[in-house]
């Protein structure tokens, strides 16, 4: 069946078609007589019970330069105009992202929208991971610098890793050795710009090896690889120079899985990554705009972007 789908998004120019995960799914919806429409969540609105996006239909394809072609923008009725919306901006996870869940969550009972909006809301990703706190290392979050301190002393001779709780993509995320330098002013610096305290956890020697994603499709493992970090840094995110190997599960990570699915399927989060370091270690459950799917099909030549449209159908199935 063809569906209108609404992606709400960054902007078009801006992305890497290689491996960006929204313009994977967008060519994989067009590929099956899917109308598409771009839209801005800053054109996000509410007017008389119905809530608007200024939106443009959309063609797409996989030439770098020419990658895509904008209809004419006009005011949609996403209730009406849309079948489907890809709520697919990037965080950070702030107030302008929040107060979007709230506008889309308008939309129950007339549009499907994956992730669903409440919940995407209420599952920040390094704060719904505290409700499997038994798959994660020890974990402090704080705004003081003595409750790091007591933290490394727990810790022995092992570094810690100090990163923003609404952060992504692995930005301002910090090794503090275990003579804690630079504690006092790193401490300083993030009670400054971020309102939230900040994640503390120890280095673990393992993310060497790699940091593991995990794409679950509801609930259902679709496929996952191997993040390893670049050379000079300790992180492991694509983006920042990390790079994506074939890998598969260990009993851990199929164990987490297997927690973790059916409340991700209950809770309408249909295209999820989680991150796990040393095949046992879970670190984050992300779900506002996650990745891998281009580099899982590339390894295992699994159709990520056709299983997620299964699964969206089926939804709009059910609800229909």
């Amino acid at each position: 069946m063809a569906i209108r789908v609404a992606v709400q998004m960054d902007p078009l120019a801006s992305i890497n078609i290689a491996g960006d995960s929204s313009f994977h799914l967008m060519l994989a919806a067009q590929a099956r007589g899917h109308e598409l429409f771009y839209y801005d969540v800053k054109s996000l609105g509410w007017q008389a019970g119905r809530v608007t996006a200024d939106a443009a239909p959309v063609k797409v394809q996989r030439v770098a330069g020419d990658h895509y072609e904008l209809g004419e923008m006009r005011k949609i009725d996403l209730g009406s105009d849309a079948d489907v919306v890809l709520m697919r901006q990037d965080p950070p996870f702030d107030l302008g992202y929040i107060t979007a869940t709230h506008l889309l969550e308008r939309l129950e009972g007339e549009t499907l929208v994956v992730n669903d909006p409440r919940s995407v809301r209420n599952s920040p990703e390094k704060v719904y991971v505290l409700d499997y706190a038994r798959f994660m290392p020890p974990t402090l979050i704080t705004r003081s610098a003595a409750d790091v301190r007591a933290f490394q002393k727990e810790m022995g001779t092992v570094p810690v890793v100090v990163k923003p709780l609404h952060g992504n993509g692995g930005k301002a995320v910090f090794r503090i050795e275990a003579d804690g330098g630079n504690l006092s002013a790193l401490a300083e610096l993030f009670g400054q710009v971020w309102p939230e305290p900040f994640m503390v956890q120890p280095f673990l020697p393992e993310v060497a090896e790699g940091d593991k994603r995990i794409v679950l499709v509801d609930g259902e493992v679709l496929g996952a690889i191997n993040r390893k970090p670049g050379e000079g840094e300790f992180r492991s995110n694509l983006a920042v120079g990390g790079y994506a190997e074939k890998t598969g599960l260990t009993e851990r990570e199929a164990e987490i899985c297997e927690a973790l699915g059916p409340e991700l399927k209950r809770l309408g989060l249909v295209f999820v990554g989680i991150d796990v370091i040393g095949g046992k270690w879970l670190t984050e459950i992300n779900v506002t705009s996650p990745t891998g799917l281009v580099a899982i099909e590339k390894f295992d030549g699994t159709d990520t972007g056709g299983a997620i449209w299964d699964a969206i159908e089926r939804r709009l199935g059910a609800k229909g």
